[in-house]
Parts: C-alpha cells; structure tokens; sequence
C-alpha cells in the first residue's frame, strides 16, 4: 500500500479491478492512467494491488528520463518475476523475440496479469515496438496492460502518439485521466497537522504528491526539497530562452495578463530572434510547468512558481523584478498592490515611497487591512523620506490598522510615535486626536494608564481647539473608559453630551460611539432605554458603514445580553456579528465574539464547543485572550484537567493589570469554585472576599451573587443584604410580583415552604440552602451544570443521581466525585460508574475538533447546524464527520453514534 492515504480514486480503482475481473475470464483490456506530474498515477498503482484477485499478479516495469534511454528499459525491471524465455530475449536485446516472449509470459489462464509500464512518455523505441505488438493482441489474453504517462508533456510529434492512437482503436480500452484532489480531500490530508487546508489547497492546487510533501513538511513557507528539485529537474531540460522567460514570470505571484507579458518577453537588442514571444513558452508549458491561455500565462502549481524563483541569484532577482516595475508604472490603469511588491523585491526605494501610502489607502478602503498594514510597514521603514506631517500620518494608519487586525504589539508603539510627533507640529485637533486613539490603543493593549492619561489629555487639548464634534469623540472616548471600569454615571453624563453633539452635526460615526458608551453604562445600571439606545448605536453604524463602531456595538451589545443570562438573544446576535466582523477583516472584534459565544456555550453546558470557539482568541489582544483563558480555564477546573490552574492564573494576570470588575469578578470565581473542588475552604475565602468587596458597589453585578454562594460555602458569607442578581427575561425584579398579581398577605405564618418571590437569584437561593429553588431558577436559565451543582446538596438520592446524570454528561469529574460521595452517605449501592479512563483517554483515537462534532451528531444536528456552531464551512464539518465514520469503521452516522455510546463518550451515557 502507499505510504500516503490514496483518496477520491474509487472510480478508477473500480475500473482496475472490473479489467482485472475481465483478464482473469480471459478478456484482456488497455487501461490508459494519465496526468501532470505528482498527480498519483504511482499511487493508484500501488493500490491496485488491493483489487487483483488471489491468483493474479502485478508485474511492474519503469521508464527513465534518460538522454539515451535503455533499449527495453521497462521490460528489463521485470526479470526475476517473469519465465527464463522472456529474461533470456531481454537479456540478449532481440527485438525479433521479445515481443513473442513477452505474449507467452503473459499467457497463463488461471494466472490474470497486470503488467504495468509507468511513464510510457519516456520510453524507448524498442519498448513501444513490442508493446503495439503487445496491444494488438491483448484481447487474447487473460491480462491487463496500464501503460501511465503524463499528457500534457506530449507534443503533437511525441512518438507515444501512435502507441496510444492503437490503443484508443482496441474494444475495452478505459481511459483514466486523473483529476487533482478536491479542497475536502486536502481537508482530510492536513486534519492531523496545524496546518490551514485551504492555504495548503492554494499552492498546491491539489496535486496530491504536492499536497503529501508540503504536509511532511509542516507547511509551505519553504518549498519542500523534493519538489524543489522535482521543478529544477524540468526546468533543466528547457531551451535557454524558455528558461530565461520562465524565471521572468517567476517574480510575479500570479498569473500575468497578455498586456504584461507583452512588455517582459519583448525582443531586446541583446537577444535577437525571439520575435515570437509566446514560443519561448511552449516548452515550458510541455512540460507541465505553465498554463497558457490567450489571456494570461500562470504556472500550473504555486510551489512550482516558487522553486523557480528561489532558485535565482539575488540580482537576477531583482532585475527581473526592475523590468515588471516599470512594465506596471507604464501601464495605463495603475495596480498599487503590485506596484508596490516589485518595487520592495527591485529595492527601489523612491517607488516605495511613492507608491506605498496610497496602496495602503487603497487597501483599507477596501477592507483589505492586512495588505493595508503590510505597505504602511513597509513605507516606515524609510521613515526618513518623509516630512514630519505625513510620517504622523502613517504611524496613525499604521496603528489604526493592527488595532482592527487585533495586532496590539506594533498597534501601541506607532500610536505613541504619532503622539510624539504631533506634540511637535503645534496642531491641536491632529494631537488630540491622536491622543484620543492612544487612549484606545492603549487599553487594547492593556496598558489602561496610558489609556486613561491619554483620554484626559485629548479631552483637554481638544477644548481649545475649536472642534466641537472632535471634542465629543475624545468625551465618548473618555466615557468609553469609564463604562469599562464601571464607572457608569461618569460615563452616561460625558457619552449623553457627546451624543447631543453628534446630533447636532449630524457625525454617524460620533453617535454611533457615543450612543453605545451611554447605553452600555446605562444597562449596568437599571436604565430601561439602554437596549434600545445601544441597538441604534448598531444600527447608525451599520447604515453608515463605520465598521469599528459596529464591531463595538455589536460586542456591547452580545456582552450585555450575557449578563442578563439571554442566551438566545445573544447567540442570535453573534451568529450576525461574527459574520460581520469576519467579512470585514475586523479580527480584533472577531476574536471578542468568539469569547462572547464560547461564554454562551460554556453557561449552556456546550463545554466542548466553547473550548473549541474560544481557541482563535488565544493569539489575540488582551482582552479577549483573557475571555479564551477564563472559558477554557473555567472549564479545565470542571474537568479537573491538569491544565487549569495555569489557564486561570493566565487570566488572572491579565484581569489584574486591566483592573477592571469586568475581568476580575469571572477570574475570582473560577478560581475560588477550583479551591472549593479541592476541599480548601481558607483559599476559597481568601480568593472571593476580596473580589466581593471589590465588587459590591454594583449591586447589578453579574458575578456578584456567585461570589456571594462561594463565600456561604467556605462558612463566610458577607453581612448585609445579598445582591439581588439579573432574573431572566419577563421576570420582576426581586420582590416584585408578576404583573396583575397581589402581593402575598403578611402577618399570618405561612404554611409549608415560605412562598418565593416572583423572583430569587439561584446564587443566593442555594448559599441560604434551598437548593431546590436553587435548582428550578439554573433550569430556567438554562445552565445545566449550575443546576446539578444546586442538587447536589439535596440529601434525596434521586436529586443526586440526576445531578450526576448532568456531571458525566458533561466530563464534571470532580464535582461527580463529590455527588458519588454523598450517595454512599446517604445509603445508595448501586451508582453509576461514570466515564472510564479509557472513554477519559479517547479510545477511537478521535482529534479534540471530531470529538467535539460527534457529540453534536449524537445530538441530532446536521452538518449544516454543526457548522454554524463551530463558524465553519459546512464542507469543514463534512470532513470531519467522514474522519470519524473511517476511524469507527462504520458506514452512516447512526452506526457512529452507536459505537459512540458503547465507548461512552456521547454525554448522557453511564456506564
């Protein structure tokens, strides 16, 4: 078998094994297997081995790319597994008793044969002879020849012509013209490798030998050496001219259009007689190295193009790059993008200067921030070719753009070279604005002080400056700042005046900002508007095509939603936003709403799919890598996996040098829920106390009520009122009645269990020890293992076991451990096992991502619906879900799901 799985060739080996079926009746066929080079004809050979029948065999012969090749080179691989009458004609090269020997080898019923010639395309002439004998005659024989080459280096004098001409003339010919693998079929060759499929499917174009190798190689950055020298081998046998011309085209990354190519092949007084310029090309083209059409000329493969150019000396390199420079400059519709490549890869450095701010402009206005960000890194480099004004003006696009790619690393450091070049150019609408993006910039990057210095100064400066609308961008800014640090009254006086400004002058961008700061503290605070002011802000935005606001605007939005425990709602939302912020390159808030759906699906106890949402956010700014770190780390705790507390004290770190509630109150309770799963109740206390006072201030807090539980728990509960948390949707307020009921009678002591209040927050109803109520207000919610968490204090067995039905569904080990303790407690013999090692250590081999899609299948989701979880392609899951059926050996997804449940790791199964 070959080394590498063999895929999308089913057709052909069903065509193989029908011939071979046919030989063995004593039908003998020509099978024709055709294509580029690396396209698997090998392969397919090497398989075939798996449908001849017992009795048959394979006899295999090669042709070599030899100036001079071997009289019967093919034929001469075979002696050893063949009869003493064909070694001996072989031997003696009779060309008059070869083909007879061959025909009686080949002769033996009972016995079918697949002779096999690969690469026919270089074989010699004796060997063509004796196989037209050979096909002449094979419809005699109980045998199958394949004859394998590559058609797109025959040209039209090739001498195989006649031998395949003959063949297309024999009854029962198959023609097997193999086609590149598909972008899922690449899926499945990289699934097991950090590698990005499509990205290896674009410089491979699905040349599965290209494929394999960049795979081995652990990416494409650097051609592999095997197809390096698989190209340098067919470039070496071109003409000069046709080398000269195919290094020329090797400098430029895509394929180039008639107009360019006219330019880069016209006839030069130092090379006569190249009049016609697209001859030069037809070699390579033949062999299978360029594409031509009447419009463009590309190299077939991208890692071909690469090889080739690699290959160069640095200034030839560069030459050949000087010549499409001045071809593009010269041309009458100006492409900046490119403009500016070759000018980098010529070093010409006036052409960067010139050209690379506008291309830079021109990306941007497009959505294309990571090209935009590129060209202005690389204009900076040659900071000193430019005036004091307009280098301010780069540092400023430069920073604007790795914010919105998420980069805050490069993003801080411009800003502040914007800001200390404008201190000295005496503008101060330019420096206050500056400072107002310093102030945001700074935060994203988590250096909150040089944020909020930033954001009183721009406020400052910008007084004086004449600027009204500029002014209430730096307030809204300042009030951004304090939304985030929960000073909610600052921040709704300072964002309700920029919005009256904003107004006023009509700034979408302005209201948009400012609406959202205002409605975001507003709805920390009880503000019945908020909702709707901060579904405007969104909406001016979108409308107005301010991407950054709406990014803003739609996290504000997710995040408050989440707060108020509205799932649904949210997810909505995101399933919207990560849309947006994905279409429009905006990978900073792209990440933020990853985090923002991981929150809802660790809340809903879709653990495996929040650890697997939040993963693209562990590489990104501050703030969200904290919200990746809090979900998986929460998780990790619930789990009881080794990796917790490191994932915790990540995010603790950054939750401390934020300094923001925001960040502290989830580290704080994560942290305190994993000291009192280890037993210790000091450290639960000495971890939430300080987290609860911090908070206390806000009694609308979201994490407060759960402090306030761990706190009851470790027997130190706070004094005082207990905070009265967020009831769902449609519920009053604590102690309120619904609408239109009265409000219960006091004096008379009531019967039974006191009658509840309309509503009870969860948190405080279990630390007061009515876990049942507990209980009923986490299912409402719909927080499945909060509400195990709540029956697990019950001492009724059946409260228990349903609680632990909830904790192995969801891999909770160490609160399980705890809930089988107090079985036994209160008298129970017969408890379930729970997950087993083996189910813990994944027994089908599964990676973490197809785990994670068959449990979703076990749920009864198509792969559409899987696909919208994970914000994947629905091809992406398909590929997955085929992964799993191959490594259970089944054929459907319902033999899967029941393989699944008999391994237990489809949740919900004990064992």
């Amino acid at each position: 078998m070959p080394d590498r799985p063999i895929l999308e060739r089913e057709r052909e080996l069903a065509e193989l094994a029908s011939a071979t079926r046919a030989a063995a009746e004593g039908t003998g066929s020509v099978v024709l297997v055709f294509g580029e080079a690396g396209i698997g004809k090998s392969s397919l050979l090497q398989t075939a081995r798996s449908v001849l029948p017992a009795e048959g065999r394979l006899l295999v012969g090669y042709c070599d790319d030899l100036s001079t090749p071997r009289p019967f080179g093919p034929l001469r691989d075979l002696v050893g597994a063949v009869g003493a009458g064909l070694a001996r004609a072989l031997d003696a090269s009779d060309r008059t008793r070869a083909p007879d020997a061959l025909r009686a080898e080949l002769d033996r019923p009972g016995q079918p044969t697949v002779l096999a010639v690969e690469d026919a395309h270089w074989a010699d002439e004796a060997t063509l002879d004796v196989l037209q004998f050979l096909v002449r005659r094979i419809t005699a024989l109980p045998a199958v020849l394949i004859l394998t080459y590559r058609d797109d280096e025959l040209g039209p004098e090739h001498p195989l012509h006649r031998l395949l001409g003959l063949a297309s003339r024999t009854p029962g010919t198959r023609r097997l013209p193999l086609q590149k693998l598909s972008t899922s079929a690449v899926r499945r060759l990289t699934e097991q490798s950090a590698l990005d499929p499509d990205d290896v499917y674009a410089v491979t174009a699905g040349n599965p030998f290209f494929v394999t190798e960049v795979v081995a190689a652990g990416g494409a950055r650097k051609v592999p050496p095997t197809i390096a020298d698989a190209v340098r081998g067919r470039v070496a046998g071109l003409p000069e001219a046709s080398r000269e011309a195919l290094e020329q085209l090797a400098v430029l990354p895509s394929g180039v259009e008639r107009w360019l190519l006219d330019p880069l092949l016209r006839d030069r007084p130092e090379r006569p007689g190249n009049a016609d310029r697209m001859h030069v090309l037809a070699a390579a083209e033949q062999h299978g190295l360029l594409t031509v059409t009447p419009q463009r000329v590309a190299f077939r493969h991208e890692l071909a193009r690469r090889a080739v150019a690699d290959a160069l000396p640095a200034a030839r390199r560069m030459h050949y790059n000087r010549r499409v420079l001045r071809a593009l400059v010269e041309h009458t519709e100006w492409d900046l993008s490119r403009i500016v490549h070759h000018a980098a890869e010529a070093g010409d450095t006036d052409a960067i200067v010139r050209y690379a701010p506008a291309a830079a402009t021109e990306a941007s206005r497009t959505g294309a921030h990571r090209e935009a960000a590129a060209h202005l890194r690389l204009a900076l480099t040659l900071r000193t070719r430019f005036p004091d004004d307009a280098l301010a003006g780069l540092f400023e696009a430069y920073a604007v753009e790795c914010y919105t790619l998420g980069q805050a690393g490069p993003a801080l450091p411009a800003q502040q070279e914007a800001v200390a070049l404008r201190r000295t150019l005496g503008d101060k609408a330019k420096l206050g604005t500056a400072l107002r993006w310093l102030a945001r910039i700074g935060w994203w990057a988590n250096e909150r002080p040089t944020a909020e210095r930033a954001a009183e100064e721009g406020v400052k400066i910008l007084r004086d400056a004449g600027e009204p609308a500029l002014l209430a961008m730096a307030q809204s800014s300042l009030a951004q700042l304090h939304m985030l640090a929960n000073r909610n009254e600052e921040s709704v006086a300072l964002a309700a005046e920029a919005v009256t400004v904003a107004r006023s002058v009509d700034d979408p961008a302005l209201l948009s900002h400012a609406l959202n700061n205002w409605a975001t503290a507003g709805w920390r605070i009880g503000d019945p508007d908020a909702e709707a002011r901060l579904v405007e802000s969104l909406r001016v935005a979108l409308d107005a095509g301010e991407t950054d606001h709406a990014c803003r605007a739609y996290v504000n939005l997710v995040w408050s939603l989440i707060e108020d425990r509205r799932w649904d709602d949210a997810d909505r939302y995101l399933t919207e936003s990560i849309g947006y912020a994905d279409g429009t390159e905006f990978v900073g808030f792209l990440a933020y709403l990853l985090v923002a759906r991981g929150l809802v699906y660790l809340a809903t106890g879709r653990w495996d799919e929040a650890v697997a949402v939040v993963e693209p956010a562990f590489d990104a700014q501050p703030a969200a890598r904290w919200g990746a770190l809090t979900v998986r780390g929460r998780i990790a705790v619930r789990r009881g996996l080794p990796e917790a507390d490191d994932l915790i004290d990540q995010a603790r770190q950054i939750a401390e040098r934020m300094d923001e509630p925001l960040r502290i109150g989830p580290v704080a309770a994560a942290r305190a829920e994993a000291a009192w799963l280890r037993g210790d109740r000091a450290a639960v206390t000495a971890v939430a106390a300080p987290a609860y006072d911090r908070l206390a201030g806000d009694p609308r807090d979201p994490v407060l009520p759960e402090l306030y539980l761990w706190l009851a728990k470790a027997g130190a509960a706070p004094t005082g009122t207990p905070p009265p948390g967020r009831p769902p949707p449609g519920r009053p307020p604590p102690g309120q009645p619904p609408a239109g009921q009265a409000t219960p009678p006091t004096g008379a002591p009531p019967t039974g269990r006191a009658t509840p209040p309309a509503w009870t927050e969860p948190y405080v109803a279990q630390a007061r020890g009515d876990w049942a109520l507990a209980a009923e207000g986490f299912t409402e919610l719909g927080c499945p293992y909060e509400c195990a968490q709540a029956l697990a204090d019950s001492d009724d067995p059946d409260d228990l076991l349903a609680a632990l039905s909830v904790l192995d569904g969801l891999g909770a080990e160490p609160l399980g451990r705890r809930v089988r303790a107090r079985l036994r407690d209160v008298g129970v013999t017969r408890i379930p096992r729970g997950p087993t090692d083996t189910t813990r250590d994944n027994p089908a081999g599964l990676t973490e991502r197809q785990l994670t899609v068959l449990r979703m299948v076990a749920e009864g989701l198509t792969n559409a619906q899987i696909a919208e979880r994970l914000v994947v392609s629905t091809r992406t899951v398909d590929t997955h879900v085929g992964a799993v059926l191959d490594k259970f050996g089944v054929r459907n997804r319902r033999d899967a799901v029941a393989h699944a449940v008999t391994l237990g790791i489809v949740p919900g199964q004990s064992r």
